[in-house]
């Protein structure tokens, strides 16, 4: 159990069993910690002198050179949990959680609420997605009585395999082509398919202004960005340069789009993006941040760090963005930075011993949401933490 002050006892610390109880089906393969915006090699390190040096602050928690972060709170206790993204009303957090011993092989979308003092909800998670196939990426609509979320299920109800790692053991993503983009209730009725070419789409966030919709899809015959209208129609691609190009979001005035991209460049660098492609996976160890406008035009990189830069999202100013990087250990820990949209100012923002991604802000700003290993007894499992937000 977390080390909380004052502790309260939640709901969400019963997640595995909860999940489980109402868990309509079983998938077939046990999964690894594959998060389809985000994913990176969660090989975990041992705790050792990084972990000794930043050490926790009085709440168990937060580090103390975490300066950003204050009153932080543990929503999900085991399994893998991960992209966990506010409602309009900055009152609900929308996640992907899977769980083989608590029934789940392989990630579906839940929902739970936040109460007004960021502290979890007595109220337990309750699923959305349909238990079946495979779901990623979910985000809540205006109104935050639907959300959207990719789910293979009608290529095959059972959860599809892991690939097995690449050459000399190298992480590799999945880019299931069964992926479409679904619009379901809060009840996980299905509303509307906004999706339906052959192929991978996924990746699906909102414009804060509610209007726009941005997506990653293989349609070209590479992995590029589209943004959408929120019924799927007028579909518009911003991207077309070879590469990656990948988990999009909408600037605080939704001028602009912050993702994760590749851009091979060397002929054995194309060669094997392609051949990976051409086999539904992506390598992701190589990947830098780009910043453009929604309709495509001036598009530029931000971070020129090496490794793996991910998980970008604007800071309410608009002038920054947060992100994931190993550019300082080459593998792990990954942490959470923020940098200026200019590439300059780059600063470290979280200080976990292994493993920190997937910032978002609440659209109030006064709350960030991210996943984390830490406080996990050494083992695999990731969670959903909130801390109020201090700049």
């Amino acid at each position: 159990m977390s080390k909380f002050a004052p502790m309260k006892i939640h709901v969400s610390f019963l997640l595995p069993v909860i999940l489980s109880g109402i868990l309509v089906t079983s998938c077939s393969e046990p999964t690894e910690n594959h998060h389809k915006r985000g994913d990176t090699p969660h090989a975990r390190s041992h705790h050792g002198e990084e972990a000794e040096v930043n050490k926790l602050s009085v709440d168990g928690v937060t580090y103390e050179k975490e300066v950003h972060l204050s009153n932080m709170h543990q929503f999900t206790f085991g399994g893998d949990n991960a992209e966990a993204y506010w409602s309009f009303d900055s009152q609900t957090l929308v996640f992907q959680t899977a769980n083989p011993k608590g029934g789940i092989q392989c990630d579906q979308i839940f929902v739970m609420d936040v109460d007004t003092d960021g502290t979890p909800s007595e109220t337990p998670p309750s699923r959305v997605s349909n238990g079946l196939g495979r779901t990623t990426c979910a985000y809540f609509m205006p109104g935050d009585t639907t959300v959207v979320f990719a789910s293979t299920h009608l290529g095959d109800e059972e959860c599809p395999p892991v690939p097995e790692r690449g050459v000399e053991g190298r992480y590799v993503w999945p880019i299931y082509p069964h992926y479409d983009i679904f619009e379901t209730d809060l009840q996980g009725n299905v509303v509307n398919q906004l999706t339906d070419l052959p192929g991978y789409d996924a990746e699906a966030t909102l414009s804060p202004q509610g209007d726009k919709m941005v997506f990653t899809s293989t349609r070209s015959g590479d992995l590029e960005l589209y943004t959408c209208d929120l019924d799927g129609g007028n579909v518009f691609q911003v991207t077309n340069e070879l590469g990656y190009d990948g988990g999009a979001f909408f600037s605080p005035d939704g001028e602009w789009l912050v993702w994760r991209s590749s851009r091979p460049k060397t002929p054995e660098a194309v060669s094997k993006y392609k051949e990976l492609l051409a086999n539904d996976l992506v390598e992701p160890t190589d990947m830098e941040l780009f910043v453009g406008r929604v309709d495509g035009t001036e598009i530029r990189q931000v971070t020129d760090l090496g490794g793996a830069n991910w998980a970008p999202y604007f800071h309410p100013d608009g002038e920054k963005i947060l992100f994931s990087s190993n550019h300082h250990t080459g593998g792990f820990p990954f942490n959470i930075f923020m940098i200026n949209i200019d590439g300059t100012g780059l600063k470290q923002v979280s200080f976990d011993s292994e493993f920190d991604s997937f910032p978002m802000f609440s659209p109030d700003g006064k709350r960030l949401a991210f996943s984390s290993n830490r406080n996990n007894g050494r083992t695999r499992n990731t969670n959903v933490f909130v801390a109020d937000w201090n700049d």
